[in-house]
């Protein structure tokens, strides 16, 4: 299930980010979030928003008189629907087309489940079937995921601080 984030899920989206830190340090992609990013304010900020989602399942716990079920948070990110400022500027290549989009940001698993990243998409994709993401040139697992779900590579673009990365975008049809 994929629901909007809440500010009492904050604890356990900082795990997950931390865990995506973890993994990108390992695979060879320590700078993209180095060991910080997201910072918690900027999760506030989305939360507040309405743009931060959580992907959950279903989980059994065995208390003394029963099988309860409670809601696992295994993956986070952010969805936009509108302009992102991050992508005004494109170089060595261009957008597929000018319409209005939806950009995920932020994505991230925990690891434990599966196919976080094409439910996420799925979301998305319900929502508006426009789709920019980008991701950072060190970044293989997120390239190859991004690709493989059908999003055309389209140019390099700039986050704030002026790092580049790699722009894609997807079309339905």
């Amino acid at each position: 299930m994929i629901r909007l984030a809440k500010y009492d899920d904050l604890n356990r989206i900082m795990e997950i980010y931390q865990e995506a830190r973890n993994y990108m340090e390992a695979n060879g992609n320590p700078d993209q979030w180095g060991k910080s990013h997201p910072p918690r304010q900027l999760l506030e900020e989305d939360i507040g928003k309405a743009q931060l989602y959580v992907y959950t399942e279903k989980g059994e716990v065995q208390t003394e008189d029963s099988i309860k079920e409670p809601e696992i948070i295994h993956g986070v990110f952010a969805f936009i629907i509108g302009p992102d400022p991050i992508y005004t500027y494109i170089e060595d290549g261009a957008w597929l087309n000018d319409e209005v989009y939806g950009t995920i940001h932020r994505i991230a698993g925990d690891g434990v489940a599966k196919g976080v990243f094409v439910k996420c998409l799925d979301f998305c994709k319900s929502q508006i079937l426009n789709l920019r993401i980008d991701t950072h040139h060190n970044n293989l697992t997120m390239q190859h995921l991004i690709e493989k779900n059908g999003f055309e590579k389209c140019g390099i673009v700039y986050m704030e601080d002026g790092s580049p990365r790699i722009a894609y975008q997807y079309l339905a049809g």
